[in-house]
This record gives C-alpha cells, sequence and structure tokens, in this order.
C-alpha cells in the first residue's frame, strides 16, 4: 500500500513513518521547514520526501495516487495540499488513528502522557525494556540515542511504548491524540497549562486527561506523580483503574531521594506495588541507586516513571537501576553537541517556563566551573500567542546570561521582558548577530544550552564552526 503523509517531519509523523515503512508500505510524504534529526532518518528510510505543501503531490492520475492519505495535526483548511486531497476523493486519516488501528492492536500499550517530559520518560522506559530482556516497540516524539530511531514495531509480544500527546488529533478530529491509544498502563507525568492555541484555560486540558483515564482498562494501571493538583483533580472527576503515585512524598508507592544536588545520582524506594516482579523474595520493599548522566531532578522524576511501569512489565527494580547507568539522553534533551575550548554546546527542547526553569536548574547544579549561558528561541504556539510570557524572566533564573532570540511570527515584543532583566540579558532578531554575541562572550568552561522546540536555524552548528573560527584566530594570533 502507498501511504502519503502530508507534515512528515513533525516529531510525531515522522515516527509514523517509520513504522509504516516497517510493515512494508510505500511511504512518502511532504512538509515544509524539514531539518535534522528526523529528516535524516526518513531519508536513510528510503521515504520520499516532498518540500513545501502543493496539490501535484496527490498526483492527478489515478494509478499514481496513494491508497491512504495520513494528514498531521499541524494542517489545516486552506492548505494547498489538504484542500486537493478533500476535492481528489482519495481516503484519509489522522495520525493517532491509523497508529491505533494498524500498530497497537494486540499489544500491551505503555501511554506516556504529561506537560513536560514525555520523550525523555518514554524513551527511558524504551531502554529499560530493552535492557530487561524484552524488544518493544515504541513511538517516541524524538530520537532515543540507545536505539538510533524514534520508533519501530519491535516483538509483538513486548510492551509498546507511545508518547500521549494531548494536543489535538487533526482538522476534522479535534480530540487530544491520546484517547486513540487506549494503554493497559498510562503515566501521567505533570500537567499544567499549554497549547494556548487549542486549548482556553488549563481546565481544557484536564478533561481530556480524564478521556485518557477513561480509557484505562479496570486491570490496568495508572502511574501518577505525586504533588500535582490538577492530576489530582483529574483523577477526583473518576478513575476505575489501580492507581500508583511516585515522586518524592512519603505516601507514594514508588519514591526517589536525590543523593547529589543535580541529580546525577538518587535513591530509588518501591514499597510494595502490583509490579509483576513484585517485592522481593522477602516480600520487603525493594530500594535500589541509579547513578547517570542526566542531571536535574525533574529527570530522577522521569526515571522514577518509567522504573514503575516496567516493573509492571517484569523489570525488576536492580536491572532497571543498572541500565540507567547506560542510558543516553535522546537528541535534542540535554544533548551535548560539541565542545570547543573548553565550552560546551547543549541542545535542549525546552520552551515551555516550567522546562526551562527545570532544565537550566539541573545544568547550575552540575556546572561547578563556569558559566551557564543559555540561549533562548520562544517559538512553540503558547509562545508566540504570548500565554506564559510573565513567566519567561523567573525561568531563567539560574542562568549567569541569556540571549533571546524574537521569531519572527512573534505576536508580542520582547523588548520589556528582556529590558527587565538587567545586563545580563540581551535580545536579537538576527541569528548570526546572536552568535556573534555569543561567542565573543564565551569563555572556556562556559556551558551554552540552547532552548528550542523548532531547528533555530541551525544555530547549534553555527555556534560550533564559530567557536571553531574563534579559536583558531586566538591561535593565529598567539603565533605572529
Amino acid at each position: 500500500m502507498h501511504l502519503h503523509i502530508i507534515g512528515i517531519c513533525g516529531t510525531f509523523m515522522g515516527s509514523l513513518a517509520l513504522l509504516a515503512r516497517e510493515l512494508g508500505h510505500q511511504v512518502s510524504g511532504s512538509d515544509q521547514h524539514v531539518y535534522p534529526p528526523m529528516s535524516t532518518q526518513l531519508v536513510d528510510a528510503g521515504i520520499t520526501l516532498m518540500e513545501g505543501y502543493h496539490a501535484d503531490h496527490l498526483s492527478p492520475e489515478p494509478d499514481l495516487r496513494p491508497d491512504l492519505v495520513i494528514v498531521g495535526n499541524a494542517m489545516s483548511r486552506g492548505n494547498e495540499e489538504v484542500e486537493a486531497l478533500l476535492n481528489s476523493g482519495v481516503p484519509y486519516t489522522s495520525g493517532a488513528q491509523w497508529l491505533a488501528e494498524h500498530v497497537l492492536p494486540g499489544r500491551r500499550v505503555i501511554a506516556v502522557a504529561g506537560t513536560h517530559g514525555k520523550t525523555t520518560t518514554a524513551s527511558i522506559l524504551a531502554w529499560l525494556l530493552e535492557s530487561g530482556g524484552l524488544t518493544p516497540g515504541f513511538l517516541i516524539g524524538g530520537v532515543p540515542r540507545n536505539f538510533g530511531v524514534s520508533a519501530r514495531l519491535g516483538d509483538a509480544q513486548a510492551p509498546f511504548v507511545v508518547e500521549a500527546d494531548e494536543y489535538d488529533t487533526a482538522f476534522f478530529d479535534k480530540r487530544s491524540k491520546f484517547v486513540h491509544y487506549r494503554p493497559d498502563i498510562a503515566i501521567l507525568n505533570n500537567l499544567e497549562f499549554d497549547h494556548a492555541d487549542i486549548f482556553p484555560d488549563l481546565a481544557a486540558i484536564e478533561r481530556q486527561f480524564h478521556h485518557l483515564v477513561r480509557t484505562v482498562p479496570s486491570q490496568g494501571q495508572l502511574l501518577v506523580a505525586d504533588e500535582q493538583p490538577a492530576l489530582e483533580r483529574v483523577l477526583a472527576q473518576g478513575v476505575w483503574s489501580p492507581v500508583a503515585h511516585f515522586g518524592d512524598q512519603a505516601t507514594s508507592e514508588w519514591q526517589f531521594t536525590l543523593e547529589r544536588a543535580d541529580a546525577s545520582r538518587f535513591q530509588v524506594l518501591h514499597c510494595g506495588g502490583e509490579g509483576e516482579s513484585g517485592q522481593n523474595k522477602h516480600g520487603q520493599d525493594e530500594d535500589g541507586v541509579v547513578e547517570w548522566a542526566l542531571t536535574g531532578e525533574h529527570n530522577a522524576r522521569n526515571a522514577l516513571a518509567a522504573l514503575a511501569a516496567a516493573n509492571l512489565c517484569g523489570v525488576d527494580l536492580a536491572r532497571g537501576c543498572a541500565a540507567l547507568a547506560r542510558f543516553e539522553t535522546p537528541r535534542r534533551r540535554q544533548e551535548v553537541r560539541g565542545e570547543i575550548n573548553g565550552i560546551q554546546v547543549i541542545d535542549d527542547f525546552a520552551h515551555h517556563p516550567t522546562a526551562i526553569a527545570a532544565t537550566l536548574k539541573g545544568l547550575r547544579a552540575a556546572t561547578t566551573k563556569g558559566r551557564l549561558l543559555a540561549v533562548i528561541e520562544p517559538r512553540s504556539n503558547t509562545m508566540r500567542l504570548g500565554a506564559l510570557r510573565e513567566r519567561l524572566v523567573e525561568s531563567v533564573a539560574d542562568a549567569d546570561g541569556v540571549f533571546w532570540f524574537q521569531p519572527a511570527g512573534l505576536d508580542w515584543s520582547m523588548e520589556a521582558l528582556v529590558a527587565s532583566q538587567g545586563a545580563r540579558a540581551q535580545l536579537y532578531d538576527d541569528i548570526d548577530k546572536l552568535v556573534t554575541a555569543v561567542v565573543t562572550q564565551a569563555s572556556p568552561l562556559d556551558r551554552i544550552v540552547v532552548m528550542s522546540n523548532g531547528g533555530f536555524e541551525g544555530v547549534h552548528e553555527r555556534l560550533l564552526a564559530a567557536l571553531t573560527n574563534a579559536q583558531k584566530a586566538a591561535v593565529k594570533e598567539g603565533q605572529a
């Protein structure tokens, strides 16, 4: 079957394309603003990419037309290719529905939901299952470096891990994508307001999360973060499945205690629970210690949720903790892109004020020498609309210097926000000037963390190239 995907380079749709290809389908797709790592892995998989959205991507010749078109949720009426699709009579569906109908049936599905940490938690969970002797399938909104791809079918008898996004499904289906998945195990990591382009308030998002809760069977399991008022309001609307909490509260079934301020080492305690591996052979609570490469309390919480879910699938706690020492961050999640002259460039997907603050807090604790310089592009739909912008100032409290980039299409001016931060904050709308400013001010032992949910005009490579040139110039000048 020939499947054509409109909006193929989005993290979800690109991953879906890989699954379709693995199932043996011919896959093509169209998108704009194509950038790695998604575009790279699609081409490597033999998938045909078409630039832009055009009617001629859907051939007028019946024999050359795709058999089914999968429409990305970023597509809307008025898009040239969407209008051509509707006029063509070619069958179409959403990505979430196609996944639910063609990949998930018969699998033990684990859905990872939450405003933040979905990609990292899902990546950790897939790795724990793999290390536990299973061969899980997964669809993740990023590229887990332990696997090198964002999606795979895995063993049909093994669990399937899906990053469960609350964003709407398609222009013709305004439910959240995760209501299609009908998981056996659902992780609810956290919940706060986001996606201001589709949700009027937090209550509307809570309603969608409760739709997800309604789909978990009574023999399934809900793993819910503690100290999350919005999640407790979701559960208060009704719950029909066993619930286990995870976090740092003494009442939670799964608990962690930091042993280092940067959270690179922490203790885990499992107080009983319903996991298939259960308690230890003496019927006592189990504990373990994690020592790994990631930093930040938020990542310790992500790991705790993944350990709990893996335990439900038979991975004992000791093996899970040991496996975390070999876990590699997903692409664009605190990913070190390079180091030049002792200056480290880190890429992170953080774009919500809470995520920005958590990333910087973790890196601050781990940066014992040198400064922490933040380079931030507020380009998400929520940021573009100006929602939560008043929280951006406090989100960068742990950075020694902040370089803000105002992308085209932002509905508000960042000038007042940046001015309120004093001399440590600077604003740019030209990428070359931003790069020059960062490189000029960076010194050995500094860490530059770039935060955006887009390609950011290739700023990571530009920074590394400029740092290299600056180092060469310094060496040449020293030899003169």
